[in-house]
């Protein structure tokens, strides 16, 4: 079948991500949007622009019922779920089936396969692949959780089953603060995801974050893409990706990525993934895999010069991957930085603002894929996001300048934003050096923090703080706005 319209589930810079490549193969695009989202670019690029009308997210972009009603009344052939919202919803794909349209995206039985972290360990193990030690039952009793906890050894890592971004995971030092870490993760689970079950892993105190990309298509071609390095992270949210890793050698690299090839093969995988691994001390443990395409694919696309987007509608259109693995390469070296709208002087809140000036560049090999223009308004509705910014050059210490240039070219003007906290992470000696661990920004937070802050942005942070502390970061929207906006 060949694809002529899709339909993009998904809305910014993903979604105009998707009508890029559309565009080059003469694929129509359908895209979404809300109230409000009007004069944001994603609702101007497309051919046709639809409105999911206003109210919460399980009203609009996580309204399955809605979109399927869309794709059949403009007769789209597939859909493009971008990543988060319905990426990862096996309902969602299985509704398309039954509505006979396309899912760019793996079948629903890999998607619940992957998406349960204890299911997708358990599987790992079972082809062979390390996994961290740890307690993947089903016995969710204090006592069962407390003495699992004791036979892995402390510091133990406290972790959802369901969902991400950091979301119902804490850290428990020792026994006595077992129990209320546990009730922590599992409430925050709960008010996340639905589900409050948990897993408990060995915590690492030195651990790098690994992800190689995957691509399969229905023929039996499983290909990797080689590794990301996603280390440097905020409250478990990566902010800065670069590939090749600083750290490993060619061995270590072809061991991870042959690892990461079994699990799809064994699965009989289909389409974009990511197939996560925590590594340190030259050794590797499989994390999770997520089933769709991760916000730092550009990083891969920049050193290997592929489209991912491509490849995923080649896919799902049946076709075989039109390239084998020996033709895949890793060249020169890729930098991607995330501008969110938030404020680094005060404990990272979020922000709200009229974008004035963007910016621009002269550099060679530089991308911003951004959900926005000038004029655009930001507000606290969605992920705090507003741009990718992507460098490519011959090295890493090229690529770094050349990231520090970039960002000076970027300001993104009229909003409180992250750029020049960018900046600092990437001119610290450590990062320079290449000792990019997942603890990077709590070891060096002094080292990052600006010289000079108002009393009355330290009062925020120290409120935020606090709050964060007592109710976990998963708080209501009206309070980050009255935080964000300066009533405090």
């Amino acid at each position: 079948m060949v694809i002529k319209k899709i339909l993009i589930a998904n809305r910014g810079e993903i979604a105009i991500r998707v009508i890029n490549t559309c565009r080059l193969m003469g694929i129509k695009t359908v895209t979404l949007f809300t109230e409000g989202e009007e004069d944001l670019p994603h609702a101007k690029l497309s051919d046709f622009a639809i409105s999911l009308g206003s109210g919460a997210l399980r009203e609009t972009y996580l309204n399955i019922e809605k979109i399927v009603k869309i794709c059949i009344e403009h007769k789209v052939d597939a859909v493009h779920p971008g990543y988060g919202f319905l990426s990862e919803n096996a309902d969602f794909s299985r509704a398309l089936d039954q509505a006979k349209i396309l899912f760019i995206g793996p079948t629903p039985e890999n998607i619940k396969l992957m998406g349960d972290k204890i299911g997708s360990k358990k599987f790992a193990t079972s082809v062979g692949v390390p996994c961290i030690p740890g307690y993947h039952g089903e016995d969710q009793s204090l006592e069962t959780l407390k003495g699992e906890a004791k036979k892995i050894g402390y510091p133990v890592l406290i972790k959802a089953s369901s969902g991400g971004g950091g979301k119902g995971m804490k850290v428990a030092l020792n026994d006595a603060e077992f129990a209320g870490q546990l009730e922590s993760a599992k409430r925050e689970a709960k008010n996340s995801f639905g589900d409050d079950a948990v897993l408990l892993e060995k915590y690492l105190t030195g651990p790098r974050h690994i992800e190689i990309q995957m691509m399969s298509d229905s023929h039996g071609n499983h290909l990797h893409f080689f590794e990301r390095e996603c280390s440097i992270q905020r409250r478990h949210q990566k902010i800065i990706e670069e590939s090749p890793s600083p750290i490993l050698t060619s061995s270590i690299r072809e061991k991870i990525a042959a690892c990461a090839v079994k699990i799809t093969s064994q699965m009989n995988y289909l389409g974009a993934g990511t197939m996560e691994f925590i590594f340190q001390d030259n050794e590797f443990y499989f994390l999770e895999m997520n089933t769709r395409l991760q916000v730092e694919h550009p990083v891969t696309e920049m050193v290997t010069g592929v489209d991912l987007v491509r490849l995923q509608i080649l896919v799902a259109q049946k076709e075989k991957l039109p390239l084998m693995q020996k033709d895949i390469k890793q060249i020169g070296h890729a930098i991607e930085v995330r501008i969110y709208a938030e404020n680094p002087d005060a404990d990272f809140l979020p922000t709200t603002g009229t974008i004035k000036y963007l910016g621009e560049t002269k550099l060679s090999n530089v991308r911003l894929d951004t959900g926005y223009m000038e004029g655009n308004d930001v507000s606290i509705q969605f992920d705090p996001m507003i741009a990718k910014l992507i460098v490519w050059d011959e090295d890493r210490s090229r690529a770094i300048a050349k990231m520090q240039e970039a960002l000076n070219d970027y300001p993104f003007l009229g909003m409180i934003n992250n750029v020049d906290y960018l900046k600092r992470v990437l001119g610290h000696k450590k990062f320079i050096s290449g000792d990019t661990l997942t603890s990077f920004v709590q070891t060096y937070e002094k080292d990052l923090a600006p010289k000079d802050v108002p009393d009355e942005i330290k009062k925020v942070a120290e409120f935020a703080a606090k709050f964060i502390q007592q109710n976990g970061p998963a708080v209501s929207s009206s309070l980050w706005q009255e935080l964000g906006s300066g009533k405090l």
